[in-house]
């Protein structure tokens, strides 16, 4: 294979893979969903052979699951993709709130985020109500300045998409946690960071506590 024709093979693999993470995202793909080759590859418009390295990248990422002799699975996450999620979560959003970079522009879009979440709760929108819980995280670790953090923080939340999906059945889930996460800005726009961290690591171990209770 020529240099020229890998990267483009490459290239294609990754833009598939991120098609299909942004599906899995935004809950269009959900989890238990098998992944047939030919229907995806006509959809996105590549090879099998394409597919197959995205299948490759997503199954790394814990997005897909690859089962001998029966295909590729959208991730139906258990007990322990909920622990390992919320370990990573404690530990990359709390160092976020403590030793990022906290300005002005930063707090300014997570309380818009917080004003979504809870404009979403009151009008019973569910799935704004996520959508904005979701962003508020994602915007704690953007003052952390860092790509691969940031890209980290983004595999983890498309992993979260799954797990949200086992509190379909209670929309109350959300709403309780557009509180938490509006208390914690509140304690972040004092300046208090270890106060602030503290709140959102409760609020994290709550949440956690709740998924695992129901995964049970």
């Amino acid at each position: 294979m020529s240099a020229p024709r890998a990267v483009e093979d490459t290239q294609a693999s990754a833009h598939a893979a991120a098609r299909l993470r942004t599906m899995i995202s935004d809950g269009a793909l959900r989890p238990g969903a098998k992944l047939s080759e030919q229907t995806v590859a006509g959809e996105l418009g590549v090879s099998r052979n394409t597919l197959r390295e995205s299948f490759t990248t997503l199954a790394a990422e814990g997005l897909v699951d690859r089962i001998p002799h029966r295909g590729v699975f959208v991730m139906d996450p258990g007990t322990e993709d909920v622990r390992d999620l919320y370990a990573a979560r404690g530990i990359l959003e709390t160092g976020a709130v403590l030793w990022g970079e906290l300005d002005e522009a930063l707090l300014a879009r997570l309380q818009d985020t917080v004003s979504e979440a809870l404009a979403a709760r009151d009008s019973g929108n569910v799935a704004g109500m996520g959508n904005a819980n979701q962003r508020f995280h994602r915007e704690l670790v953007t003052g952390c300045g860092s790509t691969s953090l940031l890209t980290e923080m983004d595999r983890i939340l498309a992993r979260m998409r799954l797990v949200f999906h086992l509190m379909t059945e209670d929309p109350r889930f959300h709403a309780r946690y557009a509180v938490r996460n509006a208390e914690v800005l509140d304690v972040l726009q004092t300046g208090d960071r270890e106060r602030a961290a503290s709140l959102l690591r409760e609020s994290l171990v709550a949440a956690r506590e709740e998924l695992l209770a129901h995964v049970g």
